[in-house]
């Protein structure tokens, strides 16, 4: 009988607080997974112990007796190929990715074209962004009649912990070009350019943020049909934020090509402690209500970025967990919603209006409205 729950990377930053998590709810059922044994061992000690170690390296071949009892794979690490994924899911075994690789997460979805032997649900772009965001823009998706464009801004704070991935990933990012859909065609961008104002709502107000290659402004022009889809970051901070953009324009970012320079500026943003710990995203839908135009936003705001991802992971987890889903690849608005509290938020399968209770998503800060 499948019963346990596999965090690969589960003694990682944001892996480590999902085992934590999930051990409240199955115990003794968690196990942090990860290249060393050493360093699983040693995050299951002590008031872990509800959680077990397990040695586990994406790379290498898994076979299927390893997954017999594995209900579920929670993946927190990026990875290049379908390989380990698509293993867990001919093994019956549902999987949960917290990753943000956009090309990773669009090879992911083409298994769908050839679905033989699949005995497992998996549920990508599960987090803040992609994730909560994603969610939200399916919000305003619903809340009018037809939307021509979604555009999504986030918030990040220097102030907080970040793992190690997160700041290779930001710092690599700031170097890329990218596609996006517009009007319903691609257009390639650079990271960092055409900021545009967003207001995050109370205590943040206004503030510019600047195109990123988060992989929701992919997907959601697929998963939801829109024409245009966009995102956009800043930092808590507006100084660093306009310092970004300046340096964005002198090209600095051509230096990221230098393994030297590149490893000089992660370090740097890890030792980095400007500013807060907190977060926010705001989506608006652009589209109409009976005819006329209309405008629906919704936002919400907290602090520690890593803690609200484990929170939505788990939240996820438990809905697949305790369901039986359709086989295939979805990402978390395919299969979930959202509703918002004043300062909560609660996550429900589709057409599962009793599950919200059992996936609350506290202490956020969460606002709405519709404008016509």
């Amino acid at each position: 009988m499948k019963t346990d729950i596999i965090v690969v990377g589960g003694y990682g930053h944001v892996g480590g607080q999902i085992c934590e998590q999930l051990a409240l709810y199955y115990p003794g059922k968690v196990y942090a997974a990860g290249r060393s044994f050493e360093r699983a061992q040693q995050f299951c000690s002590g008031k872990r112990s509800n959680i077990k170690p397990l040695r586990l390296t994406v790379g290498e071949p898994l076979d299927e007796k390893q997954l017999e009892r594995v209900k579920l794979v929670v993946m927190c690490l990026d990875q290049t190929d379908t390989t380990f994924a698509r293993a867990c899911l001919l093994a019956g075994t549902d999987y949960v990715d917290v990753s943000a690789n956009g090309v990773f997460l669009e090879a992911m979805e083409q298994m769908n074209e050839r679905t033989e032997g699949i005995g497992g649900t998996a549920v990508l772009s599960v987090g803040l962004a992609p994730g909560l965001t994603n969610l939200l823009a399916l919000k305003a998706f619903q809340s009018l009649d037809g939307v021509n464009q979604i555009d999504i801004a986030i918030m990040l704070g220097l102030g907080d912990e970040h793992g190690k991935a997160a700041i290779e990933w930001t710092v690599d990012s700031l170097a890329a070009s990218y596609a996006i859909t517009e009007a319903g065609r691609k257009r390639n961008i650079k990271s960092f350019t055409e900021g545009l104002k967003t207001d995050f709502g109370d205590g943040l107000g206004k503030r510019t943020a600047y195109r990123f290659p988060f992989s929701d402004q992919q997907t959601l022009s697929r998963t939801l049909g829109v024409p245009s889809v966009s995102t956009r970051l800043c930092f808590d901070s507006r100084m660093v934020t306009r310092s970004m953009a300046l340096l964005k324009r002198s090209r600095f970012d051509r230096l990221l090509t230098a393994k030297s320079f590149r490893q000089l500026v992660i370090q740097s943003f890890g030792k980095l402690r400007y500013g807060s710990a907190r977060y926010a995203i705001k989506v608006a839908g652009y589209g109409n209500i009976a005819g006329a135009a209309a405008v629906a936003e919704f936002g919400l705001q907290g602090v520690k970025e890593a803690e609200i991802t484990a929170k939505t992971a788990t939240a996820v987890v438990k809905g697949v967990y305790g369901s039986k889903l359709p086989r295939g690849v979805y990402h978390i608005e395919q299969l979930f919603e959202i509703e918002l509290h004043e300062q909560q938020a609660a996550l429900r399968l589709k057409g599962d209006k009793d599950s919200f209770s059992q996936s609350i998503i506290g202490n956020i800060h969460c606002w709405s409205r519709t404008q016509s």
